[in-house]
């Protein structure tokens, strides 16, 4: 679970997560990676691995972006032996209910996909400018790529450890949510299954988006570009 500047979701997400972990019945630990965020997410999240033993806290020393943060976590869940490893917002934008749904698609999949644009799927409170920009993106990405994803830009997530483990982490170069379609796109390309399962997307519950005309135009280009590469 990244953040920055989510002081005001963090707590009701986290304790919202664990009941829905706890209730697979399954081992599990929440690792919140906080960017040095100025509003204090990161005491708020010390304060919660200090009440819950199944709540860590990675620290890193400066904000670098959605992908880096993404790939530390996941390299920290390898190192500690995680056999399923599953990426959400902090903001409540992916519900915590649909955490128990996600672990359980994992017993015949590789990689499951939260997926908006499936049947079933889809989001609430959004403006027709957001709905068209995104569904676009996740289309133009689709089809320059390839690949029978329908939720491409999607980031609530769970792999199957061999993935991260068979993936050549160091070579993700994306950083905002093009890194979303690129960590798909590779593991497609490698032959590991995927499955998308319904959920409804909501806007955010406090704070503010960190979506930046930057990382859209980032997930733009790289598209095309990991066609070239996967060439």
């Amino acid at each position: 679970m990244p953040t920055y500047n989510e002081a005001e979701n963090l707590e009701a997400i986290v304790r919202a997560a664990l009941e829905q972990l706890a209730s697979t019945g399954r081992d599990h630990t929440i690792l919140v990676v906080d960017d040095s965020s100025p509003d204090g997410t990161g005491q708020v999240a010390d304060g919660l691995a200090e009440e819950h033993e199944a709540v860590r806290v990675l620290h890193r020393a400066a904000k670098e972006g959605l992908g880096r943060a993404y790939l530390a976590g996941f390299r920290e869940a390898l190192r500690e032996g995680a056999e399923l490893v599953l990426e959400m917002d902090a903001d409540f934008s992916h519900d915590p209910a649909d955490l128990p749904r996600l672990i359980e698609a994992a017993d015949d999949a590789d990689v499951v996909l939260g997926s908006r644009y499936v049947e079933g799927g889809g989001v609430e409170n959004w403006g027709r400018l957001r709905r068209l920009v995104s569904r676009g993106g996740s289309w133009y990405a689709r089809v320059l790529l390839r690949v029978p994803v329908r939720d491409l830009t999607g980031g609530f997530k769970c792999f199957r450890r061999r993935v991260l483990e068979e993936l050549d982490l160091d070579d993700v170069h994306a950083n905002g949510y093009g890194f979303q379609i690129e960590l798909t796109y590779w593991a497609v390309q490698a032959g590991f299954s995927v499955k998308e399962i319904p959920i409804r997307f909501h806007e955010r519950r406090q704070g503010h988006s960190k979506m930046t005309p930057r990382i859209a135009l980032e997930a733009v280009w790289k598209v095309p570009a990991l066609r070239f590469r996967g060439r």
